[in-house]
């Protein structure tokens, strides 16, 4: 049996045979719904398409939904580290991660990189405090440090593989920690450093089964849940006790 990214591929190689072609740019990802269930490990997403004929480069962008994160800088009081000080993020990606051909810096000029949005670094991340770029950077820097030591940022350069002249496909690494929510799969099609074609695919990213059920009950009756999870610790170790009792 064919997999389906293998028909979409056999279809895109169909439709860059036809001559009656009219977009220079047609994409597709191989799953539009990533189930998150108790025993997902994380999975790979497979992002394809076809160009109109042979050149240009390919840049795949899939970002998560947004949301507010908060990074804290400890340093040494009175001999104990504690947290010193803090800046908050608002509309940061909670996943972010770009494949392209070959490095995005040969591809396109540096502003626009910056215009798209391509790479960590050229990401849009306004911080609430209204703090200047000098006091903000730090914090950005570590932001992403962090995101990226968790698998959530990821930059490939050289991932996107072309199959002939006119076929392309990439692998992206949705890891066990990825966030629930909307994403888009984005793929910019460049030709002598300008963006002549680009398509937005959604993805959806959502627990099913029992995690969902628990996860909606959790976020519908918040109180509920956190005194339902606090007797399960205590009646948790109420029988370790027993079990571990000494005659």
């Amino acid at each position: 049996m064919i997999r389906a990214p293998a028909i979409g591929l056999a279809f895109l190689a169909v439709l860059c045979g036809s001559p009656a072609r009219a977009q220079p740019l047609v994409t597709d990802i191989s799953d539009h719904l990533v189930a998150i269930t108790s025993s997902y490990t994380g999975t790979e997403l497979l992002v394809f398409g076809a160009l109109d004929r042979g050149d240009g480069d390919i840049v795949v962008i899939v970002r998560g939904p947004a949301e507010r994160m908060t990074v804290r800088r400890k340093d040494r009081i009175f001999g104990v580290w504690a947290n010193f000080d803090s800046l908050t993020f608002r509309a940061v990606p909670s996943f972010y991660a770009v494949a392209s051909n070959r490095p995005v810096a040969d591809i396109a000029p540096a502003r626009t990189l910056a215009r798209l949005q391509i790479g960590a670094a050229n990401l849009r991340l306004a911080n609430v405090a209204a703090a200047d770029d000098a006091a903000a950077k730090p914090f950005r820097e570590a932001l992403i440090r962090l995101k990226t030591a968790g698998g959530l940022y990821q930059e490939k350069s050289g991932q996107v593989a072309f199959l002939g002249n006119q076929l392309f496909r990439t692998h992206v690494t949705l890891p066990s920690n990825v966030p629930i929510g909307t994403y888009t799969a984005e793929v910019f099609l460049f030709r002598d450093g300008g963006v002549v074609a680009a398509q937005t695919t959604p993805l959806f990213v959502n627990k099913l089964g029992f995690e969902r059920a628990v996860f909606d009950w959790a976020h519908r009756h918040a109180p509920l849940y956190g005194l339902a999870a606090v007797l399960i610790a205590l009646f948790a170790g109420w029988i370790a006790a027993i079990a571990f009792r000494k005659g």
